[in-house]
């Protein structure tokens, strides 16, 4: 058995299970969900999914739609979020899988590598100070997306065509997907720094896109049916998400195919550039809500 057979069979096997519980849970909560508004809930899901296959992220539209439209309640929002996201990440993966010949020892590491640093790693993670993280993380993203920004205008040659790492490129490869997989613990998403990585790792851009969708295929198992346990979750809009989101996948799979390796490189500087952005108001609006806080405590 390849490689890329184990992952598509540890896909199949994850997606199957999870579609059974999702079922029994649909199936036990349809009367008390019955007043979810489905409709509105599938374009908020399959929008945000479309730009999730282009690599921005999903939580940040879908929590903003939920919240303006009041669709999900707070209380189920994180376990929805979750939940919604596994049918369609699963879809992601098997497309990229079989469009990107990404080198089967390159892919298997740095997913395995994802995964445990979700859940060996988080230990250690879920002690640091989010609003630092941030920051953090923010400054560094919006300088990464300058550097692309010149290596797109030739200032100075960056990026590459290579599909695999070997050395001590596999070696970072390795450990940044084993930091980016435990941040996930502390809500940054593993997206726009897996696209960074290996972008300046000297790989063909379209390469980190099964990379990074194979990492959150399987992370989203693990998260998603810790919400399906405790019953924490909306299964009704979740179950419209799965139906309707990967479709929209689909749709914005053939587009990111079909760019040619120098557009690819801009979507994947603009793509981090709002991912900085977005990082850095999430550190703000935190920021604000703290001190208020703390007066009420007092």
């Amino acid at each position: 058995m390849s490689i890329f057979t184990l992952i598509q069979a540890g896909l199949l096997v994850g997606g199957g299970i999870f579609c059974f519980m999702l079922f029994i849970a649909w199936r036990k909560n349809r009367k008390q969900e019955a007043d979810t508004r489905i409709i509105p809930v599938a374009i908020v899901g399959g929008f945000a999914h479309f730009c999730d296959t282009l690599g921005i992220g999903s939580f940040a539209i879908m929590t903003a739609g939920y919240k303006q439209f009041k669709l999900i309640d707070d209380q189920q929002l994180p376990g929805t979020l979750n939940c919604q996201s596994v049918m369609p990440t699963v879809f992601q993966a098997f497309i990229f899988m079989t469009a990107v010949s990404v080198d089967s020892v390159t892919l298997l590491s740095l997913v395995v590598a994802a995964c445990v640093g979700a859940t060996i790693g988080a230990r250690l993670v879920s002690s640091w100070d989010r609003q630092h993280i941030r920051i953090v993380m923010s400054i560094a993203l919006l300088i990464v997306a300058g550097l692309m920004l010149a290596g797109q205008l030739k200032l100075f040659p960056l990026g590459g065509s290579s599909l695999g790492l070997s050395g001590w490129k596999l070696v970072i490869g390795i450990v940044g997907n084993f930091i980016f997989g435990a941040l996930m613990t502390v809500g940054i998403g593993l997206y726009a720094p897996c696209m960074v990585m290996i972008y300046l790792l000297g790989m063909n851009p379209l390469a980190a896109f099964p990379v990074m969708m194979c990492s959150c295929a399987f992370l989203s198992f693990f998260s998603s049916a810790s919400f399906m346990r405790h019953n924490r979750f909306n299964s009704r809009a979740t179950v419209t998400v799965a139906l309707v989101g990967p479709v929209m996948v689909m749709i914005a799979a053939y587009f990111v195919k079909s760019l040619d390796m120098h557009v690819l490189a801009w979507l994947v500087c603009v793509v981090v550039f709002y991912t900085s952005v977005t990082m850095y108001r999430s550190w703000a609006a935190d920021r604000k809500i703290m001190p208020s806080t703390a007066m009420k405590l007092q």
